[in-house]
This record gives C-alpha cells, sequence and structure tokens, in this order.
C-alpha cells in the first residue's frame, strides 16, 4: 500500500532530478484546467528551477467559450416555456449583458446539471415546456452529450434539443505549437480527454514542430513525473509522446466513444476564445439528429460582440501571459466579481492563480 509519505517522498526524489538536469530554458504548457489546478495546490511552480516554466493552455472548456456563444445561449432564456439547462460553472459566466446566474434571480428557469441526461430527465418529466441543454467541453463530456441526444431520438423527445459547443484538444495544440511567440517545448497533456481518443492523435506535435509531450495523471508525482520527462527529452533534442497514464489511458483510446461521438457529431470550424476560429476543432451535431440541435430549432444567431477592454483572459489561454500580468487580476477581477471566465472556472487560470497565490 502506497502511503501519503510514500508518495511525498517520490514527489520530492522527482523534482530533485528535475532540478539536476533542468540544464536549458524550458518551457512546458499544461493543457488541462484540472492540471492547472492540481499544480497549484501541490505548489508545483514553487519547487522547480528557474529553467523550468510552465504556462497555462487553452485546457479549460467554460474558458474558451467566446461570448458570441454565450449571449446567444442566455438570449434563449428570454422565452418563458424554456428550461435551460447548464454546468455549474457556466451559469456564472459572464457574457456581454450579464451571467445565466443574473437572469435566474430575474425568474429565468436555469438549472443546473452534472450531465446532459438531467436535461433529459427534466424533459420527460416536464413535456410542456421545451428543455435546451447547453453542451460544453471537450472529447471528455462530449459522449455524455452524445449519448442523451441518441435516447432522444429514440423516445421521440420533442421537447428537448442542445446548443452544441463541443470541442476537440488536437487541433488547438496544432495552433500552439507553430506560434512563435510562445515556443513551447512541451506539453503536459490532459489524463481525462487521453480516456477517449487515446496518445496517437498527440504524435504530430513531435512529428511535425519538435515537441515533446506527456499523458499524465493528476496526482503531483505523476505530474512531476511528466515535467521530468518532458525536460529530459528537451535536453536530447529528441522529442517522443509519452503515455505515463497508462493505468486508464489506452494508445488507441475508448473505441465505444468515439464510435458514438462519429455517430452523433461531424467536425467542423469552432470559435476559441483567445485561438480565434480553428479548422475542424467542433463537433457539430449530425443532420440526422438535426431535430435536437437547438441552434437549428430556435434559428440561434450568433452575433459579434465586443470583449471587455481590460480582460486578457484570450492571452492567458495562448500562454502569452500569466494571470497576474493582467491588470484586472485579484482587483477589479475576483472570483467574487469575475471579469472574465478565467477567474469563473473551477478550471480557470486565474482562479488557480488566485486561490493558490501563484505570482
Amino acid at each position: 500500500m502506497v502511503t501519503r509519505l510514500d508518495e511525498k517522498n517520490y514527489f520530492n526524489l522527482l523534482a530533485d532530478k528535475v532540478r539536476e538536469i533542468a540544464i536549458r530554458p524550458v518551457k512546458l504548457m499544461e493543457v488541462c484546467g484540472t492540471h492547472t489546478m492540481a499544480i497549484g495546490k501541490a505548489g508545483i511552480r514553487r519547487v522547480l528551477p528557474p529553467e523550468v516554466e510552465l504556462i497555462s493552455g487553452p485546457g479549460c472548456p467554460v474558458c474558451v467559450t467566446a461570448d458570441s456563444d454565450i449571449d446567444a445561449f442566455m438570449r434563449l432564456a428570454e422565452n418563458e416555456q424554456v428550461i435551460l439547462a447548464t454546468y455549474g460553472d457556466m451559469v456564472r459566466v459572464p457574457g456581454t449583458k450579464g451571467s445565466l446566474a443574473e437572469l435566474k434571480a430575474q425568474g429565468a428557469d436555469v438549472r443546473v446539471v452534472y450531465s446532459a441526461l438531467e436535461a433529459l430527465a427534466f424533459a420527460r418529466s416536464e413535456a410542456a415546456r421545451e428543455v435546451i441543454f447547453l453542451g460544453v467541453g471537450f472529447e471528455t463530456t462530449a459522449p455524455a452529450t452524445a449519448h442523451a441526444i441518441k435516447i432522444a431520438k429514440h423516445e421521440s423527445l420533442s421537447n428537448f434539443s442542445v446548443y452544441n459547443l463541443h470541442k476537440t484538444v488536437p487541433e488547438p495544440l496544432r495552433v500552439l505549437a507553430s506560434d512563435k511567440t510562445t515556443k513551447i517545448d512541451g506539453f503536459i497533456l490532459p489524463g481525462h480527454v487521453s480516456v477517449i481518443i487515446g496518445e496517437y492523435p498527440y504524435y504530430f506535435l513531435a512529428e511535425e514542430f519538435g515537441a515533446a509531450g506527456a499523458i499524465a495523471g493528476f496526482e503531483p508525482p505523476e505530474i512531476m513525473a511528466a515535467i521530468l520527462k518532458l525536460v529530459k527529452d528537451v535536453n536530447a533534442g529528441v522529442p517522443t509522446i509519452s503515455n505515463l497514464y497508462r493505468k486508464v489511458v489506452r494508445p488507441g483510446g475508448n473505441v465505444v466513444a468515439q464510435e458514438l461521438l462519429d455517430e452523433i457529431f461531424a467536425h467542423t470550424d469552432a470559435e476559441w476564445r483567445g485561438l480565434g476560429t480553428i479548422p475542424d476543432s467542433g463537433l457539430a451535431i449530425r443532420q440526422e439528429y438535426g431535430a435536437f440541435d437547438a441552434a437549428k430549432k430556435f434559428n440561434i444567431e450568433r452575433r459579434s460582440v465586443k470583449l471587455h477592454p481590460g480582460c486578457r483572459c484570450g492571452d492567458i489561454l495562448k500562454g502569452i501571459i500569466k494571470p497576474h500580468q493582467c491588470p484586472l487580476f485579484n482587483g477589479r477581477c475576483t472570483p467574487e466579481n469575475p471579469i472574465g471566465p478565467c477567474m469563473v472556472s473551477s478550471e480557470g487560470t486565474c482562479a488557480a492563480y488566485y486561490l493558490y497565490r501563484e505570482n
């Protein structure tokens, strides 16, 4: 049985090894928001040598959701016959005209759910009302949304639909790897997403861009092991894609989940906060399931919006700056009064830096 003391000793051993071999500047990006929180909680940045820099990437689904999509979803709340269902983080994310939490306080029927299946249950129990689920997330949560849509079609639930904003991870990594301003040497790759897609979709990072990658778990020793592997690869000049989370991530991923995603969704272009529109990075509901596509069902129009002039959430998601370099951070923008989604989400980089005082 592995004790906490054993884990701490192993973590310290790995950290010592990183400090020992860090002979040149290395810039690593943790892609996953859960990794960002785990790194902050464990104080990993504080024990790394100055040569190793960790920056946070666009691994928070709430954070990368464009303001135009948030505003579009909020407009649906104007219909009193509509029940809006979404994840807890999305309720507090500010659009250009407030948040879903504010609309709820004004009487809109906004409900927090943990999965699309809960929204499906609302549609069954309240047949006289329209239930719209906001499908946000990466390959981790997209299969549950796909499953709900498939059930809704099987049960002919005409009052259920999804405003689908699901995105996929490999495509923005291509954008980041090719960006000359960030010059990322290696990526700590997301564990949850990789359970679904496996390790193969990341191979292009090493083959095309010479960037190393390591799929990691979420315990401090697992993250530090990934950092050590990446630093070794950079030092050797031989980038590899390593799966260090083999207890749950298979090389080919979860084939059943992949087949479900392919059945319900097709790849499409998607807008990412900070990264712009990325080709084939979104998942659109296929035509044969179009009756459950809220964007089509309610003719939802995405309108261009003006972003808050001081919020630099987009630059933070690209790794251009760190949260404390945003002029609003820990001043006008706090978890109690968030200006941007990076401060709202439980996986947001600004929230992690604020909570764990990383600066």
